[in-house]
């Protein structure tokens, strides 16, 4: 059960994320404007922030760092701001992960849980297991069964994001922001390019896949080839 907190100044918005994240059995508390958000940080002590950008007395991009100075907490940005500058800045400023509006509770959920991972506080995260993959982000090190793999920086990066959410589709997009920072106007074929070379030293191709799983159109995901 997660403590959420959503500061977000459209009603209907807010109702949404309180009513489906509630039903997924979160505790959620909301706030309609920044200021009120920030006194809900320090009262409520939530896990995590839902924070949209747009909000009527102080910018969404100033509150990141307000809430950084009192909690140590991750934050995903909730945002209209689909450029690529605005997220840049966003994730610059000190949030965690972001969601462009219109989202599905779905999609949040498992952002929730993809950032609750990587900063749980006071956890040594240990290496991450799939099959035969053993994934350390601490050492940057990845083995396939007991084999160091010869993994470039991106390639390990690449890897880590998928081994993340394991069994989930990620989208091209998702990974462009993830691993390279450009949520939007990146090139596709980045992914695409980075993934052959990964599969080639996983053992194996897109078109015999083991680990790496790619769903035409929508995005590619890992998998224990054993399940």
């Amino acid at each position: 059960m997660t403590g959420i907190l959503v500061i977000e100044d459209d009603a209907s918005i807010r109702g949404a994320v309180d009513r489906s994240m509630s039903g997924r059995g979160h505790v959620v508390t909301v706030a309609a404007t920044g200021m009120a958000g920030l006194e809900q940080v320090i009262a409520a002590s939530p896990d995590v922030v839902l924070l949209d950008l747009g909000l009527p007395d102080i910018d969404g991009l100033s509150l990141i760092s307000m809430v950084r100075a009192v909690a140590d907490l991750p934050i995903i940005v909730i945002t209209a701001r689909d450029d690529r500058a605005s997220i840049v800045r966003a994730l610059d400023a000190g949030a965690d992960d972001y969601v462009v509006k219109p989202f599905g509770a779905d999609e949040v959920d498992a952002r929730i849980r993809a950032v609750l991972r990587r900063t749980a506080v006071g956890a040594e995260p240990g290496p991450i297991r799939v099959g035969g993959l053993e994934i350390d982000e601490r050492s940057r090190v990845a083995t396939l069964d007991g084999v160091r793999l010869d993994l470039a920086r991106k390639e390990f990066d690449l890897l880590l994001a998928l081994a993340q959410r394991p069994g989930e589709v990620v989208t091209k997009r998702e990974l462009l922001a993830g691993v390279w920072r450009e949520p939007y106007g990146g090139s596709e074929r980045r992914v695409d390019v980075h993934l052959s070379w990964l599969r080639r030293k996983l053992g194996e191709t897109a078109q015999e896949p083991r680990y790496l799983h790619s769903l035409r159109g929508v995005g590619v995901r890992l998998v224990d080839p054993d399940d």
